[in-house]
């Protein structure tokens, strides 16, 4: 692989960043922008649960400890609204307590990452987790 740039998200996919932290929202639309992805951004749960609403994205990466509606409040409105139940979530977090990874999962959470980000790997994880939900809508479809 030569050492020159490349993007590692090139499939055509909408993100929502959703982090109650500006600099990491911006960190977010830097690292993981592309001229194929586009990254929407939330300052927090209500802003996250409009932004759903009004359009359609491929994957959200959603903070926990937020101020009024928190991650987890998110998470469980996201899988219990028809419309969104298969919505690949990544959770993005400062939090690696057991209670709050078990808690996740229960929730649905699609994956699971640790802050600090690392901005490279993220965008490999949603890479690879964009393509296993397109893979599995596919086949939700082919049912």
């Amino acid at each position: 692989m030569s050492s020159g740039f490349f993007y590692v998200l090139q499939d055509e996919a909408r993100i929502l960043f959703v982090d109650d932290d500006p600099i990491l929202r911006a960190f977010a639309q830097v690292n993981l922008a592309t001229p194929s992805t586009q990254v929407d951004l939330a300052e927090d749960g209500d802003a996250a649960l409009a932004c759903l609403k009004n359009a359609r994205y491929d994957l959200v990466l959603l903070d926990l400890e937020m101020p009024g509606v928190d991650g987890f409040e998110v998470l469980t409105r996201i899988r219990t609204d028809p419309a969104l139940k298969d919505l690949a979530v990544i959770v993005q977090t400062g939090r690696e307590d057991v209670e709050a990874i078990d808690r996740c999962f229960h929730l649905g959470a699609t994956s699971f990452v640790m802050k600090p980000l690392n901005w490279r790997l993220l965008a490999y994880q949603i890479r690879y987790v964009l393509r296993a939900e397109r893979v599995a809508a596919a086949g939700r479809a082919a049912a």
